[in-house]
């Protein structure tokens, strides 16, 4: 059994579309222990989402999890769950948060019966006493009147409330791994950062491990304990992240890192950003995936794919430039 709590080994996951076949995420493997809080980072289309939706066995047609994958929870492997213990699996041991919490909602249902309908579909309690719980949830996610919320509709709350009721859906259970798919994409910078404050104080609580999948190194910066960064399709970088903020090794991690706005720019310095396009990952590139945007490409990343190099206890990344140093 594994001494982990999740573990991934070699997710390869691809869509079939008119054009062929999109090969979204491309043989990667991490671990998560529990308690942790580990981000996935990366640009829009890298395969973060996706990776989110394979640990929830949400990937459908034209979507596919390829033969040789492996998601380990506890030891078990959740690619043969059956439907009864996946139902089981989702909403109760491994929730997950969506980025856009209207969308996610049922709007012909009250909050309350939302986050009501979760908890009795997983444990055997009355109406009565999951209303108290639904209530208590409310609460404790920082809403005012929880009993006015409770028999209010998605609509009738604000963004930054809606996600909050996603929160007490997704820790209704307390489950042991949540998922937060790019939980503040749609909201203000304020109430981002207090949505992220909410999510980490109730996993510290419960001791839920977190896997917070984002695009803004800013987010991550006060949250993840661990960061893995990830391009087209590839994780290039993992690590603690000490390590990924101060001991940078992989070029695209370093770009992303320099694209996060800092308030010590003056009005005439312009922001950095990356040059070019991701590659297209219906035929991806034989080298390496960045090889296109990279300022110090080499002839051997043109032709190769780098193998992932141990730098530390914790500390890995991708790339040619590591054999020179």
């Amino acid at each position: 059994m594994s001494e982990h709590l999740l573990e991934i080994e070699n997710l390869r996951v691809s869509y079939r579309i008119y054009a062929g076949e999109v090969q979204s995420v491309r043989g990667i493997s991490f671990c998560l222990d529990a308690g942790e809080i580990l981000a996935i980072v990366g640009e829009s289309g890298c395969g973060k989402s996706v990776t989110a939706k394979s640990i929830m066995r949400l990937i459908h047609e034209p979507g596919t999890i390829l033969p040789g994958s492996h998601i380990y929870y506890k030891g078990e492997d959740i690619l043969t769950f059956d439907e009864r213990r996946l139902a089981m699996f989702r909403g109760g041991e491994c929730s997950i948060i969506f980025q856009d919490a209207l969308t996610s909602l049922n709007p012909t249902m009250t909050v309350g019966k939302q986050i009501m309908e979760n908890i009795r579909h997983h444990r055997n309690v009355s109406k009565a006493r999951a209303r108290e719980e639904a209530i208590e949830l409310l609460k404790k996610v920082g809403l005012s009147e929880p009993e006015r919320r409770f028999r209010q509709y998605p609509h009738e709350l604000s963004g930054g409330m809606r996600q909050r009721v996603m929160i007490a859906i997704a820790f209704a259970n307390r489950p042991k791994i949540l998922i937060a798919d790019e939980p503040t994409t749609a909201l203000d910078v304020t109430i981002q950062a207090q949505i992220m404050d909410l999510i980490k104080k109730l996993a510290r609580e419960e001791g839920t491990a977190v896997i917070l999948i984002t695009h803004d190194m800013g987010v991550v910066a006060n949250v993840a304990e661990r960061i893995a960064v990830m391009y087209a399709g590839k994780i290039v970088e993992q690590g603690d992240a000490d390590s990924i903020f101060y001991q940078t090794a992989h070029p695209y991690t370093e770009i992303l890192l320099a694209a996060v706005p800092r308030l010590d720019l003056n009005s005439e310095e312009e922001l950095t950003a990356i040059r070019g396009t991701p590659p297209d990952l219906i035929n991806p590139p034989a080298g390496c995936a960045f090889c296109t945007r990279c300022g110090r490409t080499m002839e051997v990343c043109l032709r190769e794919a780098p193998e992932m190099l141990r730098l530390g206890e914790t500390h890995q990344a991708a790339c040619f430039l590591l054999n020179m140093e």
